[in-house]
């Protein structure tokens, strides 16, 4: 009975170890480009999303955004809201994920550090907004994520592959929110006085 307690312990430790010790290595080998970058081919990366209205008013329009395995979150998001015209939203979600790509802003270089994450995960939590930018809508998003024994990890989503599914609810506002590049800050940011 001591032997597995010490074993159950003892590979616990290791787990908790090389879940610490490989976020960071990532952090400090590569940076990532801001949260407005390089296009995706949303379609092909979220094939088994799907959507249903469940609430709509002329003041908001309430969406189930609902990720199948293997589906990536953040270019599926952004398929989404081109594809049903969101102008400002806000988003919740949970789930499950096999492997994501955070990021932490650091905010001398103006760039997004990655957080790697390659072990199956439970989306604790996922919260953000929609707002446009350069005439496209933009997915803004910060992701929580829960390990074995409890640890948790989290940053600004960069990508993210569902295992087996995450359930998002967007909530979309006919008032458009717009993002202006701020050069201060090495970010497009939301400027609630743009009117157009």
């Amino acid at each position: 009975m001591k032997s597995s307690k010490f074993l159950l312990v003892s590979t616990a430790a290791v787990f908790a170890m090389a879940l610490v010790a490989s976020p960071r290595s990532a952090m400090a080998s590569s940076d990532v480009a801001s949260q407005v970058g390089s296009s995706i081919s949303a379609k092909a990366q979220a094939p088994l999303m799907k959507f249903k209205i469940l609430n709509q008013s002329a003041q908001e329009t309430t969406y189930a955004v609902i990720f199948g395995a293997g589906d990536e979150v953040f270019s599926g998001l952004t398929q989404f809201a081109e594809e049903n015209h969101i102008v400002a939203a806000r988003i919740t979600g949970i789930g499950a994920i096999q492997s994501a790509t955070l990021g932490w802003f650091d905010p001398r270089r103006k760039t997004y550090r990655r957080i790697s994450i390659d072990h199956q995960s439970e989306v604790l939590s996922l919260l953000g907004d929609i707002a446009m930018y350069q005439g496209k809508p933009v997915v803004h998003a910060h992701m929580v994520v829960g390990f074995p024994f409890g640890m948790t990890q989290g940053g600004h989503l960069l990508q993210a592959h569902v295992r087996p599914t995450l359930e998002v609810i967007v909530t979309a506002y006919p008032r458009a929110l717009y993002k202006k590049f701020d050069p201060e800050k090495g970010l497009a940011v939301i400027d609630p006085s743009i009117q157009k």
